[in-house]
């Protein structure tokens, strides 16, 4: 992302969830930090009071397919049901390949339609071999301005998350950097699609 503003932008992937969820929202809203959240569309459906919550505080929101698909794994057409199925229950502009995996056809198609949104920081808040402090130092030895960081509101990630996620917003807050979410990409690609 452009740089100059010390802005980072945090994403969460997999939610919402009810163990988690909620208590990432509730840090954000303690810092006036703003995020997005890659969403899996069975737990939009399952856990629709919590998405609703996600956009009522302004952050933003990106498809992350139906039942988290690995791309690599997945014949096209399958993967591509997949996705629109969760289309159908979120209306965002951004996607997100769960695993960060896409075969290139895929790629090329999804682009049409999408503004595909990877990462520069992977915290491997997912990772059980890893510490939370080494989790943590991930982050803060990566992060950059303009960074895209991405942590997971899923049932693994959950031991991590509470110790990295209000440090990292305690540093970042500290070091003058503004949290902000990826809406400038959904302007972007509107305004492509309008030219």
């Amino acid at each position: 992302m452009p740089s100059g503003e010390k802005t980072i932008y945090l994403s969460f992937d997999d939610g919402p969830i009810p163990e988690l969820t909620p208590w990432v929202l509730d840090q954000l809203k303690a810092y006036n930090a703003k995020a997005s959240f890659f969403c899996v569309g069975e737990n939009v459906k399952n856990h629709q009071q919590i998405y609703q919550r996600i956009l009522r505080e302004g952050h933003s929101i990106g498809n992350h397919s139906e039942n988290h698909l690995n791309g690599w794994k997945t014949e096209n057409k399958p993967y591509y049901r997949n996705i629109r199925k969760c289309a159908d229950r979120i209306n965002s502009p951004l996607f997100r390949p769960p695993y960060g995996k896409l075969k290139p056809a895929q790629m090329l198609l999804l682009s049409r339609y999408y503004k595909i949104v990877m990462w520069d920081v992977l915290s491997g808040d997912f990772d059980p071999t890893i510490s939370n402090q080494q989790c943590l130092d991930n982050v803060l030895e990566n992060m950059v301005d303009g960074s895209i960081v991405v942590f997971h509101d899923n049932i693994k990630s959950k031991e991590k998350l509470h110790f990295v996620l209000p440090k990292v917003l305690e540093q970042g807050k500290r070091l003058g950097y503004h949290f902000e979410n990826l809406s400038c990409l959904t302007s972007e690609l509107e305004r492509r699609k309008t030219a």
